[in-house]
């Protein structure tokens, strides 16, 4: 079972962006070390409590402090930036790190409707062109001549595409143009079976795919203990329940018994929009995962957690990483 990982490289409460990139870089290193896939990063403006807007910054970062791991966006929200620029950046990346970077592309504006004006008023495209701008962007690195422009760097360069999705419209897509797949079940869990059901009945083996590639996100929080595990996942549940009632925050400290805390609204919240979880010892975390991969089909899951502690975070990579084993034996 592939196993891989997604950080929105969060700033913890009275910390810095500066950490938060120190940080990031000793998780990637510890996800290599612990067989991981690949390391992602996510493109969010205007969170005081994510530091990784500029991604392919990021992702250089976290590819010059590994060896062999994939390093990519998962994703950049190509409606905010002009293709032929994503298309220099990661022919940068490219060419700085051949055959480990991958890149992710979106459709949301990764803000609110104020940021991702701020992010848009250069450009004359907007969410709806998003599968224009893909081709564009094949185009670029194809160096097909299509759009009369030579990306430099750019044209030539293959970084792993895929396109991302919460919702139909990019399982869709991902079909059409014959891409890898990745569902963000890890916050938007409600359309994952029927946008699997259609990427995979709709799919057109292309020159990047024979057949259907999908990866699907899932939260996992684990530890030593079954209390451990509730403690420090109680740090995303108070940044989701802050983020879902109008007020992002920085990634707040763990409190124990906080899910006996919220109210019935609340608790309501967490149980939808992290479905896709799992919370506890190994044990619990490898019969969840393989639970999710039964369900799903995927080929690979992407697994996420923003957890307070570094070493808490580095543990629960550890152990989620022998849980993934346990399931490739079961399986």
């Amino acid at each position: 079972m592939k196993l891989s990982f997604l950080d929105l490289v969060p700033v913890v409460e009275g910390g810095t962006v500066g950490e938060a990139l120190t940080r990031a870089a000793d998780l990637a290193r510890h996800a290599e070390a612990e067989g991981y896939t690949r390391y992602w990063v996510a493109e969010h403006h205007g969170m005081t409590g994510i530091a990784s807007a500029a991604t392919s910054v990021v992702i250089a970062h976290l590819a010059a402090a590994t060896r062999h791991i994939r390093v990519g966006a998962g994703g950049i929200m190509l409606p905010n930036h002009a293709p032929l620029a994503i298309a220099e950046q990661f022919g940068t990346l490219d060419a700085l790190f051949p055959g480990r970077i991958d890149l992710g592309l979106g459709r949301a504006p990764g803000s609110d409707q104020r940021v991702a004006r701020a992010m848009r008023r250069t450009l004359e495209t907007d969410a709806n062109a998003f599968p224009q701008d893909v081709l564009e962007l094949q185009s670029y690195f194809a160096d097909d001549g299509q759009t009369g422009i030579v990306a430099t760097p750019g044209a030539g360069a293959r970084p792993d595409l895929w396109i991302l999705g919460s919702s139909l419209f990019g399982a869709q897509l991902a079909a059409a143009l014959g891409l890898p797949y990745a569902f963000a079940s890890h916050f938007a869990p409600d359309a994952l079976d029927q946008a699997m059901a259609i990427y995979r009945r709709d799919f057109r083996p292309s020159a990047y795919c024979a057949k259907p590639y999908a990866m699907a996100g899932f939260n996992v929080f684990a530890a030593d203990t079954a209390e451990q595990a509730e403690l420090i996942a109680s740090s995303q549940q108070q940044s989701f329940v802050a983020l879902r009632t109008g007020n992002p925050r920085q990634l707040p400290p763990p409190v124990a018994g906080y899910r006996a805390s919220l109210g019935a609204q609340g608790n309501a919240l967490l149980n939808q929009v992290l479905s896709c979880s799992s919370i506890g010892t190994a044990d619990t975390v490898a019969r969840d995962l393989a639970a999710f991969v039964a369900r799903t089909g995927v080929d690979e899951v992407m697994v996420t957690s923003a957890i307070y502690d570094q070493d808490a975070r580095k543990r629960s990579l550890t152990l989620t990483a022998q849980a993934a084993q346990e399931v490739k034996v079961a399986a």
